[in-house]
């Protein structure tokens, strides 16, 4: 059976972004997640709970109980997308502070002109 861990584990691939982004978004420590994550599978107080289900795209009920549970299976990206995602993600991180913002600025354009 599943437990929070392996819950939040899944969302997270899913979500294509990578931990230390989860814990950032989240306002939380990388080192705090590697705890949810990790073999003690310590459990979030509800505050860090509520802002990982948020950047994750889930519900808190989801994580803490598996009651339903997101549709990660209906469109999901394969796992050439995700490798490819994770690339991008990378190349994003080592560019200049100045430079991720004027593309976050283009992509956020981007995505508007698209919906």
């Amino acid at each position: 059976m599943a437990d929070f861990a392996e819950r939040l584990r899944e969302a997270i691939e899913y979500s294509g972004l990578l931990q230390k982004e989860i814990a950032l978004k989240a306002g939380i420590k990388k080192r705090a997640l590697d705890m949810y994550l990790g073999v003690q599978k310590s459990m979030p107080p509800a505050d860090a709970a509520v802002q990982l289900a948020g950047v994750l795209g889930v519900t808190v009920e989801y994580l803490v109980t598996g009651k339903n549970p997101p549709p990660f299976n209906t469109d999901s990206p394969s796992e050439q997308d995700l490798s490819q995602i994770r690339g991008i993600m990378r190349d994003f991180q080592s560019l200049p502070e100045n430079v991720r913002k004027a593309f976050a600025v283009i992509l956020d354009f981007a995505a508007q002109t698209q919906k």
